[in-house]
């Protein structure tokens, strides 16, 4: 598949009109938003921000309730000397659990997510909590500027965004209501986790403040919140719930990590690969 012949799904509507350019309190960051809609598609979203000292790229495509289909997600952040890349198609529901669900969207990925496993090596500690968002083949590596990893990131980047295409191309709508409704909860589920636990947003907060920041990420970056769904962080997530009822704000309750990649070859969840 050609990717620009792909774009004709993309029937261009912006969803969310206000949500387009900002500047940061300090007057030295640009912030550049774009959404769309289409058919198969609930939401396409990015989000550039820009200074002299740093870039940042969060892009995203969420698939409408009636696909079972991943989200695709790219979180790029990279400054004069450190790049931090996530880049997956994020499962909408949990491949380690439900071994149909990976068989149908990622068994025929695996020689991809090597290949670039392999060109962009594990970037280092994991959250277990975190690690339910993603897939197999997810991509999560840092390394230092050079011009050859960012050919490799590009490469990557256009790699996983084709896959996700003709996985888009091939989906077939479901009928099933109660199917339906299981897609439903699981996009509002992620969403809820994101924009609660989102490492971005302390970088947004110091650049437009907290209360612009939370509301960047609750309507823009993860919009759906308001409208897939109506269960809370804590109905998803109660073990974050303090003794006061609050949301207790650390990353991890469980306290494991994966130092390592947690998946073997064939794409298998290695159970014993977390450290403390």
């Amino acid at each position: 598949m050609d990717l620009r012949s792909s774009y004709h799904l993309f029937l261009l509507a912006t969803p969310k009109e206000r949500y387009n350019s900002r500047i940061s309190m300090d007057g030295k960051s640009e912030i550049e938003m774009l959404s769309f809609e289409a058919t198969k598609v609930r939401l396409l979203r990015s989000l550039c921000i820009e200074n002299q000292t740093m870039q940042v790229l969060d892009f995203a495509v969420f698939p409408e309730p009636e696909f079972d289909m991943p989200i695709f997600c790219a979180n790029f952040f990279s400054s004069a000397n450190t790049n931090i890349v996530v880049l997956d198609l994020n499962p909408l529901h949990d491949v380690i659990s439900q071994r149909d669900y990976k068989e149908k969207y990622y068994k025929g990925l695996i020689p991809l997510g090597l290949k670039y496993a392999e060109l962009l090596p594990w970037g280092g500690k994991l959250t277990s909590e975190s690690l339910k968002f993603f897939s197999p083949i997810v991509i999560w590596t840092r390394f230092t500027s050079s011009s050859y990893k960012y050919d490799v990131l590009y490469s990557a980047f256009m790699d996983y965004y084709k896959a996700w295409l003709e996985l888009m191309d091939q989906a077939v709508v479901e009928t099933n209501a109660s199917k339906i409704m299981c897609n439903r909860e699981a996009q509002h589920r992620y969403l809820t986790w994101r924009a609660e636990k989102d490492p971005g947003h302390g970088l947004l907060k110091k650049l437009i403040g907290e209360t612009q920041a939370k509301d960047l990420l609750v309507n823009f970056l993860f919009n759906g919140i308001d409208e897939l769904g109506s269960k809370s962080f804590l109905d998803y997530f109660p073990e974050y719930c303090c003794e006061d009822g609050t949301i207790n704000q650390s990353r991890s309750i469980i306290g494991k990590s994966f130092e390592s990649r947690p998946w073997d070859r064939k794409g298998e969840f290695i159970s014993n690969s977390f450290e403390n």
